[in-house]
């Protein structure tokens, strides 16, 4: 492959701005059209990203727009291209896949803007196209390779029994998974996740992605997961299933922890944890992390619930606070209930505020990290930097396509 795109496709590629501005979520939706009509493709993503909401569909439109954009300084995009990567990892996504992306993409530039699409558009479009593929197909490979030799480690799918169930909340379970084979597992680093397929009668393929929610370790790990909507929708077909159905002596089948979210262990600075309902599986990872491997670094561990029907693991978190003097932990509710009492199963109501955290915590040292819902991160993740918290230190996680938070800055890379 070319070290570097041409001067002349960087040139075409930059003057389909205003078209993709226009028309970019119309190419990626067709796009996904012509390429789901081979079913083994189609089974290959997480469909529940391609409902009612098309967040997939608009997630792709704002990456193709910034390539575009960027296309003459892609090392903006270097974040980007490192969680895509970890996505298709998780999704055992190979180079032969691309071939068929390639051909629905220009195949869907060529169906929205019909004569516009000149050969010279395409053909920029190609190079470009097969540029950051190989790009992508380089950093999987890297990927997949040390996630294959590294101590428990391996590629694509394992078979993993369910070893216990435990009801967390009204709304979350846990469930502990060991290897059916018996072998060890991969040590994950704290904030990562594991990828899910499963084959569910009436609805075939289905792949989700579980953040784990325990310390690494060679045995075990553990995934929280909310019920989501419906058994019906997309969003909650996998959800629903594992909190009706799966239990002790279930298997399934896991692929080995990714993501680009996850605790720095090199350093000891200050260390601040927030999350918003659900969003508390990775920052129990990193809690439990902190708290068995660097028990002296200062930790403050903040979340925010609805209220104490749904707070998940919390005499957890608080077994660990208790145990550690260098760990403070907070908790708000935003709308507690009658049995909910303030100073004994929550600290403060209504919800966490950017100016709270800079108050309280050592915001010029500590690295923030951050998950939960969309309307959660755009306020805290905007209101840390507007508060002079470093962007390279308010790192996040959201669960999801990137579409779900165009408004907030880029993380770091």
């Amino acid at each position: 492959m070319p070290t570097s795109l041409s001067a002349n496709t960087m040139s075409v590629v930059k003057a389909t701005v205003p078209a993709l501005e226009a028309h970019g979520l119309a190419i990626t939706r067709r796009m996904y059209e012509r390429l789901f009509q081979d079913a083994a493709i189609r089974d290959l993503f997480n469909q529940s990203h391609h409902g009612e909401s098309g967040s997939q569909p608009k997630a792709l439109a704002q990456a193709v727009l910034a390539y575009a954009r960027n296309i003459d300084n892609l090392g903006v995009l270097a974040g980007a291209v490192e969680r895509i990567a970890q996505k298709h990892v998780a999704l055992n996504i190979l180079p032969e896949h691309y071939a068929s992306v390639a051909d629905a993409l220009l195949g869907a530039i060529r169906d929205v803007l019909g004569e516009a699409a000149t050969p010279e558009i395409c053909a920029a479009w190609g190079e470009a196209y097969w540029f950051l593929a190989e790009l992508l197909i380089g950093r999987e490979a890297t990927i997949y390779r040390d996630l294959a030799t590294k101590p428990g480690g391996w590629n694509g799918w394992r078979p993993f029994t369910v070893e216990s169930v435990t009801r967390e909340s009204e709304t979350i379970r846990s469930f502990v998974l060991v290897p059916a084979d018996g072998g060890p597992v991969l040590r994950h680093e704290p904030g990562q996740y594991l990828g899910l397929l499963l084959d569910l009668p009436q609805h075939g393929i289905l792949k989700r992605n579980y953040s784990i929610s325990c310390a690494p370790n060679d045995r075990a790990y553990r995934i929280t997961v909310k019920r989501e909507g419906k058994a019906d929708q997309a969003a909650g077909i996998v959800s629903t299933w594992l909190h009706e159905c799966a239990a002790p002596g279930t298997v399934l089948s896991v692929a080995p922890p990714t993501g680009e979210f996850f605790l720095d262990r090199e350093t000891r600075d200050p260390v601040v944890l927030v999350s918003g309902g659900v969003g508390l599986t990775p920052m129990m990872s990193m809690l439990e992390t902190i708290a068995e491997t660097s028990p002296d670094r200062p930790t403050w561990y903040v979340h925010g619930a609805l209220n104490g029907r749904v707070h998940a693991l919390r005499e957890h978190a608080r077994a660990i606070a208790a145990s550690n003097g260098n760990l403070r932990l907070q908790t708000f509710y935003a709308e507690p209930e009658a049995e909910d009492r303030e100073g004994e199963h929550y600290d403060k109501s209504g919800l966490i505020t950017a100016d709270w955290l800079v108050a309280r915590t050592p915001h010029q040292r500590a690295t923030y990290y951050l998950c939960g819902p969309k309307p959660f991160l755009r306020a805290l993740v905007n209101g840390l930097l507007r508060e002079g918290v470093p962007a390279d230190r308010v790192r996040f996680e959201f669960f999801g396509p990137a579409d779900d938070l165009v408004e907030v800055p880029k993380q770091a890379a």
